[in-house]
C-alpha cells in the first residue's frame, strides 16, 4: 500500500464529521435560493475561485436557474500546504466585468486575505458590484477586516483545519462526502 494514500486515510477515519452530506446539501439550496432572489435579473458572470470551490459550483450552478456566464480564476496562499503564504494568482480574471455584477464562489471564508484581494481586483477592473459566496464561513476574529462576512454562506464551522466539498488537506480529500475537521492533536 503507499505510504502517503494510508495516511490520508488515516485522516479520514480519524476526522470530525462537522456537516454531513445532507446539512451541506440543504446549505447549498439556501444559498442557491438567496442568490437567485438577489441576481436573477442583473445578468452576473459568476467567477469560480479554483480549486477550493470546484465542488461547490459543480452543485449551486445548476440551482441557479437564470441565465449567467461562467468564469474562473485561481488566486491562493496556500500551495498544498496547511498554512498561508504569499498571494500567487496562477490564473488571473480574463472575463470583460466593466459594469456588470460579478458573483464570486468559494469554499470557505477563512481569514479572507485571497478573497479580500479577488474581490478588490475585480472592483479595480469595472465590476458594478462583487458578490460572495461561500460554502463555509470559518467562526473566529482573525479576518482580513474586522467583521468581513460573505453576502452568502452555506455553513458557519468551528475554528478548526476543515476538509470536503472542496476544502483539502494537504491536497487531498477535496472530493469527501462531508465536511470534516481534523483531528485535533
Amino acid at each position: 500500500m503507499n505510504p502517503k494514500v494510508e495516511a490520508m486515510r488515516r485522516v479520514l477515519a480519524e476526522a470530525e464529521c462537522i456537516a454531513d452530506s445532507s446539512q451541506v446539501q440543504r446549505a447549498i439550496d439556501r444559498v442557491a435560493a438567496e442568490i437567485t432572489e438577489v441576481l436573477a435579473e442583473r445578468d452576473p458572470l459568476v467567477y469560480v475561485v479554483m480549486k477550493g470551490a470546484v465542488v461547490f459550483a459543480g452543485q449551486i450552478l445548476p440551482r441557479l436557474r437564470f441565465p449567467l456566464e461562467v468564469a474562473y480564476l485561481h488566486a491562493t496562499r496556500y500551495h498544498d500546504t496547511t498554512a498561508g503564504s504569499r498571494l500567487e494568482w496562477r490564473v488571473e480574471p480574463t472575463a470583460p466585468i466593466e459594469g456588470r455584477p460579478v458573483l464570486v464562489l468559494d469554499d470557505i471564508l477563512d481569514e479572507g486575505y485571497t478573497l479580500a484581494a479577488v474581490m478588490q481586483r475585480l472592483r479595480d477592473e469595472g465590476a458594478e458590484d462583487v458578490y460572495l459566496a461561500v460554502l463555509c464561513h470559518k467562526l473566529h476574529e482573525r479576518k482580513a477586516y474586522p467583521g468581513m462576512r460573505a453576502h452568502f454562506t452555506g455553513l458557519e464551522i468551528p475554528d478548526r483545519y476543515v476538509f470536503g466539498y472542496g476544502m483539502d488537506y494537504k491536497g487531498y480529500w477535496r472530493n469527501a462526502d462531508g465536511i470534516y475537521a481534523v483531528r485535533e492533536s
